[in-house]
């Protein structure tokens, strides 16, 4: 009896840290948390092109250049109201040399553009040319529109104004003096400088229609 009123007195007395702590002693160390692999940030940052990127860069280039040189509005009155419809002036070529002019109608903008681009792949012609420049000067006329078109010297640059400066571009000239000396509709003075290239002529050709070897 008088040993069990020892013990009990000797557990009273005994702290309450001293008995956790064996405890907490004998539990095992947390293991490390692995930190996270670092990812590099060029692949972060890299991303795959986009689909009209990728398209873009993989479509080949157009073999020929379209421009609107004019587009025309009309409108017809009727009982409901008004009609309109479009006309589009387009000019086409491949700066090396060739040039075609077609005039589109349509009751949409749109429309009109692609009939004239058809209508101008169409009337293709071959532009005789010296280098950058034309062969010879030349003149030409059609219905109020005149122009006349001269030869300049490397450098000079295409000096010229309106529609007249879109075939001529389309064409494949780069130096050249032109002036507009009619009327200031596009359509005539297209079809004047259509006219104006239809009549220039090479070295060659001269020769051979003439039958001698040289001038």
């Amino acid at each position: 009896m008088k040993k069990q009123q020892e013990e009990v007195t000797a557990a009273a007395a005994t702290p309450p840290e001293a008995v956790v702590a064996p405890a907490a002693a004998a539990a095992p160390a947390a293991a490390p948390v692995p930190s996270p692999a670092k990812h590099h940030t060029d692949d972060r940052n890299r991303r795959p092109p986009r689909r009209r990127e990728r398209d873009r860069n993989d479509s080949p280039a157009p073999e020929f250049e379209e421009r609107v040189v004019a587009i025309n509005r009309s409108a017809k009155v009727v009982k409901g109201g008004r009609n309109f419809s479009f006309s589009a002036l387009v000019v086409v070529g491949n700066r090396k040399g060739r040039v075609g002019v077609g005039f589109g109608k349509a009751n949409e903008v749109a429309d009109a553009i692609r009939k004239g681009g058809e209508k101008a792949r169409k009337s293709l012609v071959l532009v005789p040319l010296r280098g950058q420049t034309l062969p010879h000067p030349v003149s030409a006329e059609f219905c109020g529109g005149k122009i006349m078109i001269r030869p300049a010297s490397h450098g000079t640059g295409l000096i010229a104004g309106g529609s007249m400066r879109a075939v001529l571009e389309l064409a494949g000239v780069r130096d050249a003096l032109a002036k507009s000396l009619g009327s200031n509709n596009p359509v005539n003075v297209v079809k004047a400088t259509m006219s104006a290239i239809n009549k220039l002529h090479t070295r060659d050709e001269i020769l051979a229609k003439r039958g001698i070897a040289a001038l």
